[in-house]
């Protein structure tokens, strides 16, 4: 099953994210199928870029979206 997830990157006690289609059994940063947005948390307010076009193709083919991701889907107003 294919989820969109966050993946970590940055350093220690600088996160940035990106928001990837992921195979659900590989780890949090493993080998990814494509990245479809990311997320800073650290700028004020938090930034967040979404490629919605990818993300609804996604969603089509039956990839299922973390609560995480899915809040920011809502906020985007993608779903």
């Amino acid at each position: 099953m294919v989820s969109i997830r966050l993946a970590r990157y940055g350093k220690k006690k600088k996160p940035f994210y990106r928001v990837v289609v992921i195979e659900k059994r590989n780890p949090r940063n493993g080998r990814f199928v494509e990245i479809v947005g990311t997320y800073d948390p650290l700028k004020n307010p938090a930034e967040i870029k979404l490629v919605a076009e990818r993300i609804k193709y996604w969603l089509g083919q039956g990839a299922q979206p973390s609560d995480t991701v899915r809040s920011f889907l809502r906020r985007e107003k993608i779903v």
